[in-house]
């Protein structure tokens, strides 16, 4: 409930930021891209941050201090009129986003147990990919870029969908969460330097930046602009390419839970390389092929299609696997330290591909299939750093010892 509502007031602005910030506040272009860097930048800023907040005070009082921050931006975000009131509204914005995920993230981990986990983290991806599009489809009809006013009530119901969860979430009851046992009062550096230490964690780390890079750095960028480049796609197929994504998400998720939970992890992480690599081959076919518009456009909705797939596979893989690598009680240290490695590809990853993709045709496919066999290769790795029970968490009900790590009980 809480990951559908924060969604759904994210798709509520974020698509519509640029033009808000750019057009109706008459800000310039330069002003419009600074507020989506800054929205990276806080969340680089914070998330160091937020993994010892989670682990010494508990997942819930920072998710509702990040829930009231975020809501005071978007409330500032949509009166601000100069350039100075929409840099700091987007930061305050920005950081309680970014706090928001391994919060929320944390708290799934406490109320599931080994076993229900991956379903767990399933539904959660299934529902902000749900509040997302049905947020950015109301949004979309709300929006009226003549009147500034539409967009202060845009901003508005978001600040509101934040203040709603806060609600929600001080009615939740959260079971008994696991302190650290060894070395309570560890300062922060002691606490990464723990996770540093843990190899599994760091090759997952290594592992998750390139999944992000490669895929979720480039929907909005690198592809799309090689996109309109190279295949001539017009801007209505590149929002029925983002529209297939999505909904490849919501109809296969739960087929796709029940074929991989069974699985190992680290395979079907190494699967998702496999297709996504197909993605690549197919946007290659897009742009440099010689087929019709009409084949070409088709090819390019079926490559986000086919990236919609494999993040569902990995929905149910990846954060699981991050909280049964976290020694007792540091889950949310070790989910901020995974939600600061996907906010750096998020940030590389336009930066690099962007201009790839407007210029480079070729090499950027090329480079970018290369990437997703890269993740096929790394999950392979990763998975000899596993144990039998965090590579299979079916196999039983012991606690699961993390290599480079302390002992993790299954229910944590």
């Amino acid at each position: 409930m809480g990951n559908a509502l924060s969604a759904f007031g994210l798709g509520f602005t974020v698509p519509y930021l640029y033009v808000y910030v750019a057009q109706v506040r008459g800000l310039g272009a330069m002003t419009a891209g600074l507020v989506l860097a800054v929205f990276a930048v806080a969340a680089l800023v914070v998330l160091p941050f937020a993994g010892r907040a989670i682990v010494r005070r508990g997942p819930l009082p920072v998710l509702l201090a990040a829930l009231v921050t975020a809501a005071l931006g978007a409330l500032s975000l949509g009166i601000a009129s100069s350039a100075a009131a929409v840099l700091v509204s987007a930061s305050l914005l920005g950081a309680g986003q970014a706090v928001m995920q391994p919060a929320l993230a944390t708290m799934i981990v406490d109320c599931s147990s080994a076993e229900t986990r991956s379903r767990a983290f399933a539904m959660q991806f299934f529902l902000q990919n749900l509040g997302l599009g049905v947020g950015g489809l109301i949004g979309g009809h709300l929006v009226d870029t003549t009147s500034a006013a539409s967009f202060t009530l845009l901003f508005a119901i978001e600040a509101a969908m934040f203040l709603l969860l806060v609600v929600v979430m001080v009615t939740v009851r959260m079971p008994h969460a696991p302190k650290i046992e060894v070395a309570p009062k560890a300062s922060g550096r002691g606490s990464w330097k723990q996770l540093l230490g843990n190899r599994a964690m760091v090759q997952l780390c290594v592992l998750g930046f390139v999944l992000f890079f490669a895929c979720y750095g480039q929907f909005e960028s690198g592809l799309s602009a090689y996109g309109v480049e190279a295949a001539g796609i017009s801007t209505s197929a590149l929002g029925t390419a983002l529209a297939a994504n999505t909904l490849m998400i919501v109809v296969a998720q739960f087929a796709v839970l029940r074929f991989v939970e069974r699985r190992r992890r680290s395979r079907v992480i190494a699967a998702v390389g496999l297709i996504w690599a197909v993605a690549w081959a197919v946007a290659g076919y897009a742009g440099l092929g010689h087929g019709s518009q009409e084949m070409a456009t088709a090819a390019f909705v079926s490559t986000y299609a086919l990236f919609g797939l494999g993040e569902a596979m990995l929905s149910p893989t990846v954060a699981p696997l991050v909280a049964d690598l976290a020694p007792e009680g540091m889950a949310g240290q070790y989910n901020s330290a995974f939600a600061l490695v996907k906010q750096l590809a998020l940030a590389v990853g336009p930066a690099v591909g962007g201009p790839l993709g407007a210029s480079l045709h070729a090499p950027y496919i090329v480079a970018f299939l290369v990437f997703s066999l890269g993740i096929t290769v790394l999950a392979v790795r990763l998975g000899r750093q596993l144990t039998d029970v965090q590579d299979q968490p079916w196999l039983g009900k012991s606690r699961v010892v993390a290599r480079g790590g302390a002992p993790v009980s299954a229910d944590v």
